[in-house]
């Protein structure tokens, strides 16, 4: 099982994942988990109306309808710990995909489990179920999510290879981004068409505790299966074979990542919109305080995605421009050249 590969593992890659970190592991999580709680409190004093801390306090805990309650309440609390989860959601998904594939470049894009949701939230939007209900959106997105793990393995088999599975995340990205964009093309009004555009590019704005209570159950599921594969992925690091001779089980492996990718990433589009970049950013900018350890790489990138992902939200909060720039944008702008700098040190690594 994924969660038991056992002390052999363990000395096996001892060596081999032996790092000069300057700081502790213990040492980075408590530095990432008080990053965490500073911007959380942060996004929730800040926005168009700048609460004090002792009344952010106050109206967390209120049970009236006083104007600082609502604001707390319906707004800025789903809107901070909707920014936690999801942003935990993409880094974990990132470092668990880069362990599984041992590819520097995989992201949760890569197997289409975003792509799928998203389509779900299009045909949601275009079709007007979102009129009907406000959660009619985040549902058809996880319907996609689930439904892109099936297409998944349906396309590569039971017991797919590393190649299969880019491939056809590659055409389950393919696929789903033309058919938003034939959605967008045959939008029957202006208005339609950039409601879906604006919701493609990610805000965690307007979402209430309706979002966090729908998405949660799916995340923490989707946490739990990828969180069980570490030492299985320690392991991998030295090679299928020997993994397999350690009895790591590769088509389990394979499937609790998988799915417990699509389940978190899945989760976050649908209350959040496509957000790129953090998956790819965070396991690189983490990697080299944690020993280079997939099992350790975990829990940190959940750790750095959270504070990521909790950072650009009160960026865009503090940005002077208005209508409020779009989250996924200020991630892609940050995000797009890192990408293009790591693409260019692989490219150095292998001439």
């Amino acid at each position: 099982m994924c969660g038991e590969a056992g002390a052999t593992v363990q000395n096996e890659v001892r060596d081999r994942l032996k790092s000069g970190a300057v700081i502790s592991y213990g040492g980075v999580l408590s530095i990432m988990a008080l990053a965490i709680v500073f911007l959380f409190v942060v996004g929730l004093c800040i926005g168009p109306v700048l609460i004090p801390l002792n009344h952010v306090v106050d109206s967390l805990f209120a049970t009236d309808n006083a104007p600082f309650t609502v604001i707390m309440q319906e707004i800025r609390l789903p809107r901070a710990i909707l920014g936690g989860v999801v942003g935990a959601s993409l880094g974990l998904s990132g470092a668990a995909l880069q362990g599984l594939l041992r590819n520097p470049l995989a992201e949760p894009g890569l197997i289409g489990a975003s792509s799928s949701a998203a389509l779900g939230a299009v045909i949601a939007l275009y079709y007007g179920f979102s009129t009907l209900s406000p959660l009619a959106l985040p549902v058809f997105a996880i319907v996609g999510a689930v439904l892109s793990i099936l297409a998944l393995f349906a396309l590569t088999g039971r017991d797919p290879g590393v190649m299969s599975i880019i491939l056809a995340g590659v055409a389950l990205t393919s696929l789903t981004g033309a058919l938003i964009s034939i959605a967008i093309n045959m939008s029957p009004d202006p208005h339609s068409a950039l409601e879906i555009v604006f919701w493609m590019m990610g805000s965690l704005s307007d979402r209430s505790m309706q979002h966090v209570i729908l998405a949660l159950p799916f995340t923490v599921i989707g946490w739990a299966m990828m969180m069980s594969c570490g030492r299985a992925l320690d392991a991998l690091t030295l090679g299928e074979e020997t993994a397999a001779s350690l009895g790591i089980s590769l088509s389990r492996l394979r499937f609790r990542l998988i799915v417990g990718t699509a389940f978190a990433v899945g989760a976050g589009v649908a209350v959040a919109g496509s957000i790129g970049f953090v998956g790819l950013v965070v396991p690189h900018l983490l990697r080299p305080l944690v020993g280079y350890r997939p099992s350790r790489l975990l829990m940190a990138s959940a750790l750095g995605g959270a504070v990521l992902l909790l950072a650009a939200d009160v960026g865009v909060r503090l940005l002077p421009v208005d209508p409020e720039f779009k989250l996924g944008v200020l991630t892609s702008v940050v995000g797009a050249p890192f990408f293009l700098a790591l693409v260019l040190k692989t490219r150095h690594r292998t001439l």
